[in-house]
């Protein structure tokens, strides 16, 4: 389906902007001409999604639409339960009630900003194993959202009791999109079993990792998609998924897991958060999108076209000489802000400041993934600063065409050659206590 989006003044931009206390998230989107905000739930439905949703079963209970989107499941994940839900954040939600407890240590891949604002709502911790080679946007390195093995053995050797599980998130968005390496889960799984320990996989682009597995990894190249999927979650016990990714639909999630008495210890969660468990927030309609999604999101020619265009913004940004993190991501180009803007401090939160000024050049609506989603410590309350400032163009699925990317990347190389005259920051003037960046206000600085 095909939207309308019309071109605005800067003069219109700046009004709105200040308006919405300079955060992007608080813009109506009719005041965005090209949406690159996020990929979550913002991609478009194919012809046969949409027939599966004219003939969804909207019965409360045992809806055959449950049961057409457990087969999908199944098939494509290898997982025998699983729970729907609304989104991936309800998806932790129910499953952090049952294995989260005060005090635990969950190590993982860059844990996104709900996977760390549920552990940390919980009073747990989030330990980043993250490999190193991921904080330097230069390397050029196949699979940066890799797991440091050493780290991850540091905290398991250290604080075991405390640790209930390891999760991996694929792709690495915090990391910039980075795909995980089979290697590296193989790994992962012997290092769990070794401890004792479950492996959980945040799945939101499970598809995408997959793609990249078989386009950089030795010996899978002539697997497909489906097979390196199923290879992929053999090395887990768990997975919860945003549905709104690689299942490509507007609303959706879901847990799987292997064993009965997890799903039937997380269903009590699910019923009083959720709804039953053969819905789960979601209409029948919307677990028929999620079953053909699954199927059309594994297939390996949307993946290749669908990460050949996010790789083409990122080819034009570097011919332009911008710094983004190398190799380019699954699902968007992620700028660095440290340095595009070297002599901004951190304090003044720089990706965010060159998130206004995309949005103030041509009315493109990035994300920063930096110092504001990073929020404060739950200790101390001090503000943390993460070693990767980050400007996220996140590119939707079937929805832009490379026109639209050629526009984004002009827009981004002329705030590139005025980069020196910004100057002036921003500070908080109002944050919620935890995953501030959705709601916070900000003003110049």
């Amino acid at each position: 389906m095909v939207e309308t989006i019309r071109k605005s003044t800067r003069e219109e931009r700046e009004k709105w902007i200040k308006e919405a206390k300079y955060n992007l998230f608080r813009l109506k989107s009719e005041y965005v001409f090209i949406d690159l905000l996020t990929d979550s739930g913002t991609g478009a439905m194919s012809d046969r999604q949409w027939a599966e949703m004219m003939v969804g079963d909207e019965s409360y209970a045992g809806a055959s639409s449950y049961y057409k989107m457990q087969s999908a499941i199944q098939d494509i994940t290898g997982f025998e339960y699983f729970l729907p839900t609304h989104q991936g954040r309800a998806a932790e939600n129910v499953l952090f009630s049952v294995l989260v407890k005060e005090g635990n240590i969950i190590p993982g891949n860059s844990h996104f900003d709900t996977t760390k604002g549920h552990i940390e709502f919980r009073k747990a911790f989030a330990v980043d194993c993250t490999i190193n080679e991921a904080f330097d946007t230069t390397i050029l390195h196949p699979f940066k959202g890799n797991v440091d093995l050493a780290k991850l053995e540091e905290v398991l050797k250290s604080h075991n009791d405390q640790v209930p599980f390891i999760i991996m998130t694929l792709t690495n968005n915090s990391a910039g999109g980075q795909p995980v390496s089979m290697e590296n889960l193989r790994a992962i799984r012997k290092i769990a079993d070794k401890y004792g320990k479950l492996v959980v996989i945040d799945a939101a682009r499970f598809a995408e990792n997959a793609y990249f597995v078989k386009v950089r990894e030795t010996g899978y190249e002539h697997k497909s998609i489906r097979e390196i999927v199923l290879e992929t979650f053999s090395y887990a016990d768990i997975m919860v998924m945003s549905s709104k990714k690689d299942a490509i639909v507007n609303m959706g999630g879901f847990i799987a897991m292997r064993d009965k008495e997890l799903h039937s210890k997380a269903s009590v969660f699910e019923i009083m958060f959720e709804g039953y468990i053969t819905y789960g927030g979601l209409s029948g309609r919307d677990m028929n999108a999620i079953a053909q999604g699954l199927y059309e999101g594994t297939s390996f020619d949307f993946l290749e076209s669908r990460i050949k265009q996010v790789e083409y913004l990122g080819h034009l940004l570097t011919d332009f000489g911008i710094p983004v993190q190398q190799p380019i991501g699954g699902h968007a180009v992620f700028v660095d802000a440290k340095r595009f803007l070297p002599n901004l401090p951190k304090e003044k939160f720089l990706a965010q400041t060159l998130a206004i000024e995309l949005y103030l050049e041509a009315g493109v609506r990035g994300v920063e993934i930096g110092a504001l989603l990073a929020d404060r410590d739950p200790v101390t309350r001090e503000n943390r600063y993460p070693t990767l400032e980050l400007l996220r163009l996140t590119i939707p699925r079937r929805v832009y065409t490379n026109n639209h990317m050629d526009v984004v990347a002009v827009a981004l190389k002329n705030v590139f050659d005025r980069r020196h005259t910004i100057k002036q920051g921003l500070k908080i003037i109002a944050e919620a206590h935890i995953m501030r960046h959705f709601t916070v206000e900000l003003d110049l600085a």
